[in-house]
């Protein structure tokens, strides 16, 4: 039997997932490229601008307003990259073709969905920094911090809604995804008990944000901005985990299918 029969066949290396999710988040970050820095300057820009502006809308703006105001703003924020940027920048891979050549690459699909994820989450929390600097200089509100429920709410939050806007983007066509993006940011900003009360909002529609994720992300971060004024339950945080958990499974079904 000669040597090159002999020779055991050489196994392939084993695929490392650090380095892949390394890649992977190179390659988002480079995707997004010149327009990253840019979104971050725009979210700080909604940041100081839905806070300040807000409140010319409202004469006479007492303190309670004011720290209602400025506790929602992070969540709108937030809502507002994951549910109308994130699926717009999607649609967009889709059409190009860019979101089908991901697909084909060897790697674990799901580290795909990781890498975006950790890509948006490091420009969405900027924002939520830059809207309690700027409520503490314009109404003097009294922060009392709950950090570790603060950064996990963040943290949650912008998960669920990237997750959430990223199932958008996967299941419906381009540009009918671009269209419901549009919708939910009026929804979210004018219909959404997060900038103001709840209770006034007629009853049905209270039933109907009680199954939402809206008000449920508000009020983790509102308890976790000024923890001695409000609270959270843990309603809250099962609504908010379970659309997090939706959109996860909705999006990597979208990236495990082989068509």
């Amino acid at each position: 039997m000669s040597e090159t029969t002999m020779r055991a066949p050489i196994a392939p290396a084993p695929i490392s997932l650090p380095r892949t999710y390394a890649t992977l988040l190179r390659w988002t970050f480079a995707s997004v490229g010149p327009m990253l820095p840019l979104i971050v300057v725009v979210q700080a820009m909604l940041a100081a601008g839905m806070i300040v502006g807000f409140g010319f809308l409202i004469p006479d703006i007492g303190q309670a307003t004011a720290m209602f105001l400025s506790t929602g703003a992070p969540t709108v924020l937030l809502l507002i990259l994951g549910l109308v940027i994130v699926p717009q920048g999607v649609a967009q891979a889709r059409a190009n073709g860019t979101f089908t050549y991901m697909r084909s690459l060897p790697v674990a699909r799901p580290l795909v969905l990781v890498a975006d994820l950790t890509v948006w989450l490091v420009v969405a929390l900027p924002s939520v920094a830059v809207a309690v600097v700027v409520a503490w200089w314009r109404y003097d509100v009294a922060f009392s911090f709950d950090w570790p429920l603060l950064i996990a709410g963040a943290i949650l939050v912008a998960v669920m809604a990237t997750a959430v806007g990223y199932a958008i983007a996967v299941t419906f066509p381009p540009m009918l995804a671009q269209m419901l993006t549009q919708v939910l940011v009026f929804f979210v900003m004018l219909f959404s008990p997060i900038n103001f009360p709840a209770d006034q909002l007629p009853g049905w529609f209270q039933s109907l944000h009680a199954g939402l994720p809206f008000e449920a992300g508000a009020n983790i971060l509102r308890a976790g901005l000024v923890a001695d004024v409000f609270d959270a339950g843990a309603r809250d945080l099962l609504v908010l985990g379970a659309w997090t958990l939706l959109g996860l499974a909705v999006s990597l079904r979208a990236l495990l299918r082989r068509r």
